[in-house]
């Protein structure tokens, strides 16, 4: 069974048509990492994982339970609103901007979906949140309110926030590009701590040597299609597409 399966995928904004029949399967513990030019699709195609975007055309599975399936002429059915709320809890998403709560502390911030959401005891989650700071390096930071966080310090809370919901998969939407370069690496390396612990992940990234160093595939989207997809060797050295060979050589 895989994690994600997604089938066809279509989206259009107005008379802008996005993705193209977009298809993906994704496998326990499988970090992909998707590149391609600004405008390419990478981002709706990720939000139309978890529902933020309906999707006009195709069929997502995750963990083998349907979220949306077509009938085919233009008609995409979704699962009742309460599955869709239990499918896509199984999904954490971390974006480029950090979006904490600014009136919450760190800890705080971190707790609220766990309580409101899930219904669990502030007692039983106050002890795995703070878990959750040591594993991003910022225990010291758990009454600190964002305001007085680096960059780097609130993606590494929002991931931290991410994971405070106990999810199966982690969806990356371009993590590092709203901060300074010296603020990236602390970023990558817990990104790159969760895929050695085998957590299963679709990395939206411009971040070249993080796709060719942790992911398993490398997916290589442009103008709203899958143009290329393989192991990041076979990518970054030899690919086989000439828009894949024009984008590396823009990048790397």
């Amino acid at each position: 069974m895989n994690m994600i399966k997604a089938v066809s995928i279509y989206k259009q904004f107005n008379q802008l048509e996005v993705l193209k029949g977009i298809s993906l399967a994704v496998d326990k513990g499988e970090v992909i990492a998707i590149i391609g030019p600004s405008g390419s699709g990478k981002s709706t195609f990720l939000r139309c994982l978890n529902r933020l975007e309906t999707i006009d055309r195709g069929t997502i599975e995750i963990e083998g339970d349907v979220l949306a399936t077509d009938h085919g002429e233009g008609k995409v059915n979704y699962a009742a609103e309460t599955e869709v709320r239990k499918i896509c809890r199984r999904m954490g998403m971390v974006f480029q901007q950090f979006n904490l709560f600014p009136h919450l502390t760190v800890l705080e911030n971190l707790i609220e979906a766990p309580i409101t959401v899930k219904g669990m005891r502030q007692e039983a989650i106050v002890p795995k949140a703070e878990d959750l700071l040591r594993k991003v390096g910022l225990a010291e930071k758990r009454d600190v309110y964002p305001s007085r966080l680096s960059g780097g310090q609130k993606q590494r809370v929002a991931i931290a926030r991410a994971l405070a919901m106990n999810p199966d998969i982690m969806l990356f939407d371009e993590p590092t590009s709203a901060l300074d370069p010296e603020l990236t690496g602390e970023v990558l390396k817990t990104m790159r701590q969760l895929a050695e612990e085998h957590m299963t992940m679709i990395v939206v990234t411009h971040e070249m040597a993080f796709a060719r160093e942790v992911a398993n595939r490398v997916i290589f989207m442009d103008n709203g299609e899958i143009v290329e997809e393989g192991l990041p060797a076979t990518i970054f050295g030899s690919p086989s597409q000439p828009r894949t060979k024009a984008f590396l050589n823009k990048v790397l």
